[in-house]
């Protein structure tokens, strides 16, 4: 993969990211602070951006593809914070584990893969629209994600991090041990049932097990019952 060359507009900074770039530009003003300019390791005319759950973004489906994809329809909260912004295409996303990026080929499992992500979630997006009409995102192959640096959890926390919640990325830290949480538990700050939480593992940041192996087979079972539906509704009008 190439390196990301310096393109005529300045990539805005990801001050919501915990993803440090391989070469920095920065310009200050002494009157006031602003956004660091920050390049990633993405390829040409594409921006990396990572954002803290809550993201606060709402997709749609795109048409500035070759095959379509998806774009940014509205960003809020941690989402606009990180630097995205309404317009944007998205080339790729965070996987459901959140150690690879997938291309954002299809709006349905876009959303299930960014939901599921345990993490932070990686977004790499075009904003030239002559670029993005070039991009071809059902034939783009997957990409390694971006490597971490630093973790937000104490050295106290780390010891007691057994679980995370794979809707919202909430990391179980509380004194009393999960497995003696009753039926009844809900993540604090999704509202999630206990079901969806899976083991997590402090040190690389990756969930396993329990809900987050369940992911992708959910997100399959709903395209395949809703297909199943549409034909039948097809055939009724038939």
């Amino acid at each position: 993969m190439a390196a990301l060359a310096n393109v005529a507009t300045p990539l805005t900074a990801v001050r919501g990211s915990s993803f440090a770039g391989a070469r920095v530009r920065s310009k200050a003003p002494a009157a006031a602070p602003t956004r660091r300019v920050v390049t990633t390791r993405a390829a040409a005319g594409e921006t990396l951006i990572s954002v803290d759950k809550p993201l606060g973004v709402n997709l749609k489906a795109s048409n500035k593809g070759i095959s379509g994809g998806v774009e940014i329809a509205s960003a809020r909260g941690n989402a606009a914070k990180a630097g995205l912004k309404a317009g944007d295409y998205v080339v790729y996303t965070s996987s459901f584990f959140g150690d690879e990026l997938w291309p954002a080929d299809q709006l349905g499992f876009v959303r299930s893969a960014i939901q599921a992500c345990p993490n932070q979630v990686d977004f790499v997006v075009v904003r030239d629209a002559k670029q993005a009409a070039t991009i071809d995102v059902k034939r783009l192959p997957k990409r390694p994600a971006p490597p971490r640096f630093g973790k937000k959890l104490s050295a106290a926390q780390k010891e007691r991090a057994t679980h995370i919640c794979v809707d919202c990325g909430y990391v179980y830290t509380l004194p009393t041990p999960f497995k003696e949480q009753g039926k009844d538990y809900k993540c604090p700050q999704c509202n999630a049932p206990r079901s969806r939480f899976a083991n997590y593992d402090p040190e690389t940041g990756k969930a396993s097990g329990g809900a987050a192996s369940n992911a992708p087979l959910i997100t399959t079972a709903a395209t395949v019952l809703g297909l199943a539906g549409m034909g039948y509704y097809l055939a009724q009008l038939l």
